[in-house]
């Protein structure tokens, strides 16, 4: 089943928080969907030409891009230049009853504009949280740059580490820095919220696209910081544990992924080679990883005789990892998918729910993304009463 909007919903956990989100493209604005659907009011605000994701098709639904409609549902939508006094001014208005503020302009803009934190906003604001999604932070050799996920996978080792074995680096196929941001950035967030609980102050929050791509590399930093050794491309292999792999089988390609000497002797019994777990070759993680090749060897001339789902299922049901290799389209198909709630449709629109869950104060889907610029009057006669 999908989720659908409800006519009552329970308060969302951060129901009575109001953010000002300035961000564009795909990091803040992922954080702020986080925060907006559980239950936050975020106010979107963007320029008077709108947020660029909006032209970044096909597909579109009528103007507006598909990819920013995966990532601006449950948000209120204005528009101001802040390029201009008169934006800057109603800016300032709505930071009178603001929690948070997140932009990823690029550093020194909006003290440029004269509202940077230390330069305005810290002191006019004393309990707000500033947060900024940059590329590099504002300072240091790379400090000020444009950052984006495709060159910070580059810079940062994640493409090195990515691709087959003999073949060229490669790009992750998800925008995943840029989506590992936004997460650092909500939880960042929430923490300067919950100290300023006690505090009674805001204070500056910074998430790097280059700081969270380094710190995906695990074990592959580890396994440098402790061998000395830059780490190789092992294509679908896992560097430390084997089996844990693409196979091929009789039918839809699988992935296994053994993580202990049980789970091994558990895939032996289940395939019919209960030799293979006796072998000395194969006895440990460590002889198995030794060994990979010739495992592999052995595995695929037994797989080559198993439908991949039939053999996927049994593998798991058993306690092995194990599952086949699907298209998106048939991962959104899956029985447990609409189990677990996770495709939102409303008024047309259709999106991924919140992974989070929580079991008193859940997620909630109220609204699908903005129009350019739709709920100005909303909003600004809103901040007008909340002024009077």
């Amino acid at each position: 089943m999908e989720t659908k909007i409800l006519a009552q919903t329970p308060l969302g956990s951060l129901d009575g928080i109001r953010v000002i989100d300035l961000s564009r493209v795909l990091g803040g604005p992922y954080c702020t969907q986080i925060l907006a659907d559980h239950g936050a009011e975020v106010i979107k605000v963007e320029p008077p030409a709108g947020d660029e994701t909006r032209t970044w098709g096909p597909p579109f639904d009528g103007d507006t891009a598909s990819y920013f409609l995966g990532v601006n549902r449950n948000k209120l939508g204005v528009s101001l230049d802040l390029s201009e006094e008169a934006g800057r001014a109603r800016l300032l208005a709505l930071l009178e009853t603001a929690d948070v503020l997140i932009e990823n302009f690029k550093p020194g803009t909006l003290e440029r504009w004269g509202i940077g934190y230390e330069q305005l906003l810290q002191a006019r604001f004393p309990k707000l949280v500033h947060c900024r999604v940059s590329g590099f932070g504002a300072d240091g050799p790379l400090g000020g740059l444009p950052g984006y996920d495709a060159a910070i996978q580059a810079m940062t080792g994640i493409m090195s580490v990515n691709g087959e074995a003999e073949g060229e680096a490669s790009r992750v196929g998800i925008p995943i820095v840029d989506m590992v941001t936004g997460l650092n950035a909500a939880l960042g967030i929430l923490m300067a919220l919950r100290e300023r609980e006690g505090s009674q102050l805001g204070q500056f929050v910074e998430s790097t696209l280059f700081d969270c791509a380094l710190s995906l590399l695990h074990p592959h930093t580890a396994n440098y910081f402790y061998s000395g050794k830059p780490p190789q491309r092992t294509g679908n292999a896992h560097p430390n544990i084997t089996p844990y792999d693409m196979f091929h089988t009789g039918g839809v390609d699988i992935f296994l992924a053994v993580g202990n000497n049980a789970q091994f002797t558990t895939l032996c019994e289940v395939i019919w080679t209960p030799q293979l777990a006796d072998d000395p070759r194969f006895e440990s993680n460590k002889a198995r990883t030794a060994n990979r090749r010739e495992l592999r060897r052995e595995l695929e001339s037994v797989f080559e005789r198993w439908d991949g789902a039939v053999l996927a299922d049994t593998l798991i049901r058993r306690g092995v990892p194990c599952a086949p290799v699907l298209s998106i389209n048939a991962a959104l198909d899956l029985p447990h998918t609409a189990h677990r709630g996770m495709v939102v449709s409303m008024e047309g629109y259709k999106g991924i729910a919140s992974p989070i869950k929580l079991s008193r104060t859940p997620a909630t889907y109220r609204t699908p993304p903005p129009k350019l610029n739709e709920h100005e009057a909303q909003v600004f006669d809103q901040t007008l009463k909340g002024d009077a």
